[in-house]
């Protein structure tokens, strides 16, 4: 789904999950942005006032749309209207 007249990126919802959620204060939050670097650059940004969000975000691992980022530069996600992108920290135990 293409993003509407007047809206300049698409948007969708970025869910935190564990140490992610609690670091930025939130289970989920929009985002409106063309790539996965530009979402999480703008999620930085909205939580600059808790420090302990981009230092766990830099160890979290992400699901775009059900898909596993892994090492794919984040600029090459791309991301689409009304998608979710899921945050997760690394987990302990099996």
């Amino acid at each position: 789904m293409a993003a509407q007249v007047g809206d300049q990126f698409p948007g969708g919802t970025i869910r935190y999950w564990a140490a992610a959620r609690s670091a930025a204060g939130t289970a989920e939050e929009p985002y409106r942005a063309e790539t996965l670097a530009d979402a999480l650059a703008a999620a930085r940004e909205r939580h600059q006032g808790r420090p302990e969000f981009a230092r766990v975000l830099a160890a979290c691992s992400f699901l775009v749309d059900g898909d596993p980022v892994g090492a794919r530069d984040h600029r090459d996600v791309k991301l689409v209207d009304g998608g979710t992108v899921e945050v997760l920290p690394p987990f302990a135990g099996g």
